[in-house]
Formats: C-alpha cells, sequence, structure tokens
C-alpha cells in the first residue's frame, strides 16, 4: 500500500518537472535566438556600410546560415525538437532556385535558411525594421513584401544572379488544411525570372508557434519535424495553370506525407 502510494505522488511531482523542463527548453531556446540575432545585428551594422555589395551578400547570408545552424544544433541537443533536414543538402548549388514550402510553423524560415549559404528570402517589411532581424536581413540584402511589383522586380534581378530564393507561397503560416491560398507572385517570379519552383514539404507533429499560438503554451517535447522534397516545377508558361498545378502538388504531399500537422490539430499529450 504504502509503494502505491508513493507511485501516486511520485506521479505528479514527475509531471511537474517534465512540465518546468519543456517551458525552459522551448524559451529559453527562444531566448537564446534572440541573443545570436542580436548579436549579428550589431555586426552587420557596420558591414552594411563597409562592404561592397557583393561581398556583404556573400558574407551576410553566409553568417545567417550559420547562426541559424546553431540554434537549430542546440533544439535537438536540449531533445526539444528531433529536426531532418537532410534533404536539403542536396539544393547547395549555384544554381538559380525557387525554394517554396508550405508553411506551418513560425520557425520554418530559419531552419530552411540554416541548410543553405546563398539564399535571398522574401520577408514582411515590419520585420526589416526589427533590431533582431533587420539589420542582418539588409546586409544579406533580403526583399521586403511590401510592394508586390518591387519585390518581384527584386526577386526577379536577385535570381539573375545565380542564387535561390526563399518564398512561401501561402504568405503566412497556414490557417486550413492542407494550405493556404497561394500567392500568384511566385509563378510571376518563375516565369520572369525563367527559374523552377522546388516545392518542400515540412512535416511537424506540433502545432508550436504555428498561427494562432499562444507564447504561454507548452507544447509536448520533443516535437518532430522534417522537411522533405516535393516536385519540381519548371518555368510557367502560364501562371494561372502553374499556380492551379503548384496546389495540387501541395495537397497531395501534405496528405499522403508520413507525421503531416494539419492546422488545427491539438499538441500531442
Amino acid at each position: 500500500m504504502n509503494e502505491v502510494r508513493a507511485v501516486g505522488m511520485a506521479s505528479p511531482f514527475r509531471a511537474l518537472l517534465k512540465a518546468a523542463y519543456e517551458y525552459a527548453a522551448l524559451y529559453g531556446s527562444l531566448l537564446l535566438l534572440g541573443i545570436i540575432c542580436l548579436g549579428w545585428s550589431l555586426l552587420a551594422l557596420p558591414l552594411s556600410a563597409l562592404l561592397p555589395r557583393r561581398w556583404a551578400i556573400g558574407f551576410g547570408r553566409y553568417g545567417i546560415m550559420a547562426g541559424f545552424r546553431i540554434y537549430g544544433h542546440w533544439l535537438q541537443l536540449l531533445g526539444a525538437y528531433r529536426l531532418d533536414l537532410s534533404a536539403l543538402d542536396v539544393l547547395r548549388s549555384d544554381e538559380a532556385l525557387i525554394l517554396a514550402p508550405n508553411h506551418p510553423s513560425l520557425i520554418d524560415a530559419l531552419l530552411i535558411l540554416s541548410r543553405h549559404p546563398n539564399l535571398a528570402c522574401v520577408m514582411k517589411s515590419e520585420l526589416m525594421g526589427s533590431i533582431f532581424l533587420g539589420p542582418g536581413a539588409r546586409l544579406a540584402r533580403y526583399i521586403r513584401n511590401g510592394s508586390p511589383r518591387q519585390m518581384v522586380r527584386e526577386a526577379i534581378a536577385d535570381l539573375e544572379q545565380g542564387g535561390g530564393l526563399l518564398l512561401f507561397p501561402e504568405g503566412t503560416r497556414s490557417v486550413r488544411a492542407p494550405c493556404n491560398a497561394l500567392k500568384r507572385s511566385i509563378g510571376v517570379i518563375a516565369k520572369h525570372a525563367r527559374v523552377p519552383v522546388q516545392t518542400l514539404v515540412i512535416d511537424t507533429d506540433s502545432p508550436f508557434l504555428g498561427k494562432g499560438w499562444r507564447f504561454w503554451m507548452r507544447p509536448s517535447l520533443p516535437i518532430t519535424y522534417r522537411v522533405r522534397l516535393g516536385r519540381r516545377l519548371g518555368p510557367p508558361q502560364d501562371v494561372d495553370a502553374f499556380m492551379a498545378e503548384l496546389e495540387r502538388c501541395y495537397r497531395q504531399e501534405l496528405h499522403s506525407g508520413p507525421g503531416a500537422r494539419w492546422p488545427g490539430r491539438p499538441a500531442r499529450q
């Protein structure tokens, strides 16, 4: 009887320890990310003024890759995430290419950027003004999404230099299954830059940092997160037909993929 009582008392204690660890691991990691980003910003500010454009782009993008890779390694070391990003390594080349992932989580961009040394990224204009992200993004010549026409022109110009472009076709994090309506701009860019679009399929089993996630909420750890290669679509002639085909790709991959997480699905218990 005493043993049964002891086990019953230990279970709430273990649950409390697990909850404390999960809060500390995840939100301590976000603090580390803030420190990494702030440190890089302080270095990027003077470099933006001192370095020639070509050197600034190369150094800026490589530095972002290195910083985010450190963060990814830390997440795995803590046991907060099980990451499988190896499929992205075959894309590290000088070939001009648009990477087009689905977008379940706020962490998607930084994990993809952590595996490629020469990616431009289309960013929200307000993030360009952030002290944590803005200076590094400007050094790397990332692209604002404020004016659609300007964004398209800058993306095409960057692709013509032989780099890659990270662009989320949904425009924001997914709020419906299997993905949001897609933005036509990706087809326009691919057509005029005459480059292929490589779809990326992100599978995750947790809604952590998804649309509507509250920062005081606690997901169950570890979170499984995998990026796999979907279809590669050639440069379009007809943008509307291309967008319809791109949406079909996501629907097929996300419905059939292992461990895919639909928007709104609760965290694992």
